[in-house]
Order: structure tokens, then C-alpha cells, then sequence
């Protein structure tokens, strides 16, 4: 019996073959360069994204306030979060995402259908270049104000 056992352990195949290391590592490497450049392109999206979020909610509390209100609200950012008309709690309007700044707000001082608030974010591919906008005509948009 252990004359038959330690005969089945010396003719098994020991390990992989250096072809069976060589085809998985070929598989490996192809993989990894289909992922890498998708896992960069997404890391761009989500900062792309960050600038729509921030817009829109600045847009969206400018539309809000010409409910009520009768001239251009002026926004401003202290402390890594956006305020309307001053620094002061009750004026504030959210909280600013990382690498998004504040590229412009433009309007006429008493129209509520003539305004526009842009970001940019240097981290992103849209937002890099064109970055976005929220105006009273178009809604959320690529580009500046002008």
C-alpha cells in the first residue's frame, strides 16, 4: 500500500509549466491595460460631476431666490462653503467640493431671467476645459457665463 502511494507522488506532475506562467501572466498584463486608463477616466468623471453638483446647486438657490427677491443675490465662498449675499449662517448654501471653484456669476441686477453662475474643476475632463454653467435660459450647460 505505501509502495503504491509513494509511486503516485513520484510520477504526478510537480508546479506549472513555464508556458501555463507565461499565459497567465500575458492574460494578466492585458487586462491591466484595459482597466488602468478606464479607472483614470472615471476618477475625471466623478470631479466632473462635483462641478455639476456644485453648480446646480448654486443655480437653483439663485432661481429660488428671485422669487422673492428683486436684484442679483451675490454669492461668495469663505471656508470651503458657498454663501448668498453674506457670510453669515443663515445665508448659507452648501458646502464647496474639493478642486471646484467659482468662476463667475453674471446677471442683470434686476431681471430673474437674465443670470448665470459658472464653476471650473482643474482635476476634471469637461470641467477642465469648457467648465459648467447654470443660467436662467438654459438650465445646466458646458461652458462659462459670458
Amino acid at each position: 500500500m505505501i509502495a503504491r502511494i509513494r509511486k503516485s507522488i513520484e510520477n504526478k506532475d510537480q508546479g506549472f509549466t513555464l508556458i501555463e506562467l507565461l499565459v497567465v501572466m500575458i492574460i494578466i498584463g492585458i487586462l491591466a491595460a484595459v482597466a488602468i486608463p478606464i479607472f483614470l477616466n472615471q476618477r475625471k468623471k466623478a470631479e466632473d460631476s462635483a462641478a455639476k453638483a456644485d453648480v446646480s446647486t448654486l443655480g437653483k438657490e439663485i432661481a429660488t431666490f428671485w422669487v422673492d427677491g428683486t436684484v442679483m443675490p451675490a454669492i461668495t465662498v469663505s471656508n470651503e462653503k458657498y454663501y448668498m449675499n453674506t457670510v453669515a449662517t443663515d445665508n448659507l448654501i452648501g458646502n464647496q467640493s474639493n478642486n471646484v471653484y467659482l468662476a463667475t456669476v453674471s446677471g442683470t441686477a434686476a431681471s430673474s431671467t437674465d443670470w448665470c453662475v459658472s464653476v471650473r474643476n482643474d482635476e476634471g475632463d469637461v470641467a477642465n476645459d469648457l467648465g459648467f454653467k447654470y443660467s436662467a435660459q438654459g438650465g445646466l450647460e458646458e461652458g462659462t457665463c459670458p
